[in-house]
């Protein structure tokens, strides 16, 4: 066991720059998903567009998405483990809500989607537009506690 904590204890930069890699590849899936939303909300149902939005939603999430917040999560917790952090602190206890919040809406655009693909969809463009901007606020709560530590 103390050898696989070695290991990761000596790779810990290249799980920082695998953390910020995949993180970035899920924020561009958080933020542009909701886009396509807008998008396909205002699509005829059955028409070229609508089809096609369907497809490039579907890519979005299963092949970007969802393994950029599976590899986030990972290094993230492998990062927690082999980091001396000081536990005590309230800015690791926000910045993790924040994370929580990040993978609420990720369910939740999950769940639009799929909705879309049976042509269920029952939200407007305008609250698309709204979601669109809730993982911009969780990202910038996120690097304030990570950078700044106001807490």
């Amino acid at each position: 066991m103390e050898t696989i904590y070695n290991f990761f204890l000596n790779y810990h930069l290249w799980f920082k720059a695998l953390h910020v890699v995949a993180i970035i590849s899920w924020m561009v899936g958080l933020l542009y998903l909701p886009r396509l939303f807008v998008y396909h909300s205002t699509a005829e149902e059955g028409s070229n567009s609508s089809e096609m939005l369907k497809i490039m939603e579907y890519k979005l999430q299963k092949f970007i998405m969802t393994p950029a917040m599976i590899v986030s999560i990972g290094a993230g917790i492998v990062l927690l483990i082999t980091k001396n952090i000081d536990w005590t602190t309230k800015w690791l206890y926000i910045k993790l809500i924040a994370v929580s919040g990040l993978v609420y809406i990720h369910y939740l655009l999950a769940r639009y989607r799929k909705l879309f693909s049976i042509d269920k969809n029952t939200h407007t463009k305008n609250f698309y537009k709204i979601l669109n901007e809730i993982p911009t606020v969780l990202l910038i709560i996120i690097i304030i506690m990570v950078y700044i530590k106001p807490f």
